[in-house]
């Protein structure tokens, strides 16, 4: 029997920090949230200067990327989990310092396997990081500001996002690409500096970490992402049945062994919550938009309209540029109106600039591309703060972690998913297939604005 969580060592969490020490504390939460959600985008633009110097194939330095997704998605719920018991900012920071030390390793490589090795271990920091984020930015507001706490926090995802490929060229221009991952290491020791000064004390629960229910829970997500990952990737079908049939019997298992405990490794009493279940739905819906389009569009862009890839890199950027304006005004709505109500207008509008995209001319200007992924990033952004403020506000302070960790997984399988089913699509129609994606990421988007609607129905949010 797994001994059941009781009280909180301490009795209570203050509501948010002190205007100052706040402000120290965003910034060293955020710039650990910047430095890791910039890793992605920097990772894929090194990947054909690796592979030259590396003298590896570009089928195999593509486990650059997917190695550091794995370890993330493997171990950001036991993390989350491991949160409540530690404190979340001990967590935080131990990622992060683990996420600076890979970032020197990956600098100093010297083959694509050291590489391997290092990314696996940034996945682990950034795990440590993605998990335990929600819940600092909850408990570092206060809960009447806890809604543009979340709008930041999604500014700056979006920002990262956006500058990401434009960082990493300017790097690569300068230097070789070990510099893009160097980078890293002045950043995270001066935000590791300031976190150990101001991050929050939290609340702890005094139930022990169970290792096997981390390592069954590790299990489920692991293989889940590499089922839907392999899908994607033409993989046999024999390979994805056996990684997605692995995941639900390590799902079972981990329920099994956690049915009846309070804080199972495995949130299925956070997601008994209706307000928490459709939050954490409707958040997958979104990322399976963002993923489907972020997939489809470069290859329509490219090879059915013909552009450069200049001219597509700058046709992506006003979606995650609207997303980090709309977000803080979102975040900042969200503190007066219900969730549920804003990020089901922001999913209407996603979906009408999903259609939109779908039914573009045949030779479209460029004002009539960029309008349409102006209405798609208001929409995405609208959504994705008020929906971060009603998961983490849905769940129990002591609970926080675990609600923290969802976020990042929703987010991870989301994109996944999205990314699998565009390649599906273009497996089925070859190059019309980015038309189909679009329009299937605007029956998600549906999908999501009704679940959200339904939320207004189930309590505040």
């Amino acid at each position: 029997m797994l001994e059941r969580p009781s009280s909180l060592q301490q009795p209570s969490a203050p509501d948010g920090l002190p205007p100052e020490q706040r402000r120290w504390a965003i910034l060293a939460i955020f710039t650990a949230l910047s430095m890791a959600s910039l890793d992605t985008a920097i990772a894929n633009i090194a990947l054909p200067a690796i592979a030259a110097d590396l003298r590896t194939s570009p089928a195999d330095v593509i486990w650059v990327v997917n190695v550091y997704q794995i370890a993330l998605v493997a171990t950001v719920l036991p993390l989350g989990a491991l949160g409540e018991i530690a404190g979340h900012a001990r967590i935080y920071l131990i990622g992060l310092a683990l996420f600076t030390l890979a970032s020197f390793a990956c600098a100093c490589a010297w083959s694509l396997e050291s590489l391997l090795v290092a990314r696996t271990l940034q996945g682990l920091g950034g795990a440590g990081l993605m998990s335990v984020n929600g819940a600092l930015v909850r408990f570092v507001y206060p809960s009447k500001l806890m809604g543009r706490g979340f709008g930041y926090n999604a500014l700056v995802v979006a920002t990262a996002t956006t500058l990401g490929p434009t960082v990493a060229s300017a790097i690569l221009a300068l230097g070789p690409w070990p510099w893009l991952f160097a980078i890293n290491v002045p950043i995270g020791v001066l935000a590791i500096a300031i976190g150990l000064k101001t991050l929050p004390a939290t609340p702890r629960a005094t139930h022990r970490f169970d290792f096997l229910g981390a390592a069954l829970a590790s299990g489920c997500l692991g293989f889940f992402i590499i089922g839907l990952s392999s899908a994607g990737h033409d993989a046999h079908i024999g390979l994805v049945i056996i990684a997605l049939a692995a995941a639900i019997a390590f799902g079972w298992l981990s329920m099994r062994r956690h049915a009846g405990h309070p804080a199972p490794m495995l949130p299925i009493d956070l997601f008994r919550r209706p307000l928490f279940a459709l939050s954490a739905a409707t958040a997958v819906c979104s990322f399976t938009v963002q993923g489907l389009a972020f997939v489809s569009l470069p290859f329509y862009f490219e090879h059915v309209l013909h552009r450069s890839q200049v001219e597509t890199g700058l046709f992506m950027t006003p979606w995650p540029l609207i997303v980090g304006i709309m977000a803080p005004i979102a975040g900042r709505l969200s503190d007066r109106y219900a969730p549920g109500m804003l990020g089901g207008i922001g999913l209407v509008i996603l979906g009408v600039g999903m259609v939109l995209l779908a039914t573009l001319p045949a030779n479209p200007t460029v004002t009539d591309i960029v309008w349409r992924m102006i209405v798609c990033g208001a929409g995405f952004g609208f959504f994705q703060a008020p929906n971060l403020k009603a998961l983490m506000s849905s769940a129990p302070p002591e609970r926080s972690g675990s609600a923290s960790s969802i976020i990042a997984t929703a987010r991870l399988t989301g994109q996944t998913l999205g990314a699998s089913l565009t390649a599906l699509c273009f497996g089925l129609a070859g190059t019309e297939g980015a038309t189909i994606a679009l329009a299937l990421g605007a029956g998600f988007a549906a999908v999501g604005s009704l679940m959200s609607f339904m939320r207004l129905a189930v309590g505040r949010g």
